[in-house]
């Protein structure tokens, strides 16, 4: 059912890639998630601050500028929804018109007849508290540590993750967050790596974390998987690989 979810924020990537500048790395088509109204939503899509939500309360699609109107996705086709998406958009006053066109490619597959239906009460609940805690834990990480990074999800991978310099002048970073259950791991996991330019650095010499795993084949960094654990014990684990990674 967590496909389901996937599939939904894919209407938002879309708006950003519709209405925002195109950025080199993709951003513009990344989302963001607010834990308290428990809803993923698009960057500011215009100079009045409107956003286009996935409320996971109802399901449904929301722009903020008109959130008593929702478009639903329960009962409705891919179809249907991106035709009421781009009736919605001329109203909210874009000239540029809604269009649904992926340019990556997504686990799954689908066509316009795609019914939506609603994901079940447990991947709901679990989608907004893993999405609350990798949010939650990727802030009091970043503010601990004294680094600055955007916290968003990148709608292909549908992982939550910052990225920042290592050092200052160097060519050495780290991308953190959380991701989905892949071939890495069979459950939503919590990661860490080190990058030199786009090559992954060697994690083989790093000492034992508290919490999670290295690993250096294939990918390199370290891994916690996501079931069972804390934001007090996600912090550590971030901040026991960064160390590792910082020194000289």
């Amino acid at each position: 059912m967590l496909d389901v979810i996937h599939l939904a924020t894919q209407y938002l990537a879309m708006a950003g890639k519709s209405f925002l500048a195109p950025k080199d790395d993709d951003s513009h088509t990344n989302i963001g998630f607010d834990a308290h109204s428990k809803r993923f939503e698009t960057w500011e899509l215009d100079n009045k601050g409107l956003k286009l939500t996935l409320d996971l309360n109802d399901f449904s699609l929301k722009w903020t500028a008109d959130s008593e109107k929702s478009i639903a996705l329960i009962g409705n086709t891919h179809a249907a929804i991106v035709a009421l998406l781009s009736e919605s958009a001329k109203r909210m006053g874009f000239h540029r018109p809604y269009h649904f066109n992926l340019h990556y490619d997504l686990p799954f597959s689908w066509n316009g007849d795609y019914l939506f239906q609603r994901p079940d009460e447990k991947t709901l609940l679990e989608t907004i508290h893993l999405r609350t805690l990798a949010t939650t834990s990727l802030r009091s990480f970043l503010e601990k540590e004294h680094l600055s990074s955007d916290i968003r999800i990148w709608p292909h991978h549908f992982d939550t993750g910052a990225f920042t310099a290592l050092h200052k002048g160097s060519n050495r970073s780290i991308g953190m967050g959380m991701g989905i259950p892949d071939s890495l791991v069979d459950d939503h996991y919590f990661y860490i790596s080190g990058y030199e330019g786009h090559i992954g650095l060697d994690t083989s010499a790093f000492g034992k974390l508290s919490d999670g795993l290295w690993h250096n084949n294939g990918f390199k960094g370290a891994i916690l998987p996501a079931s069972n654990t804390t934001e007090e014990k996600v912090v550590r684990f971030f901040g026991e690989a960064f160390e590792q990674y910082s020194r000289p």
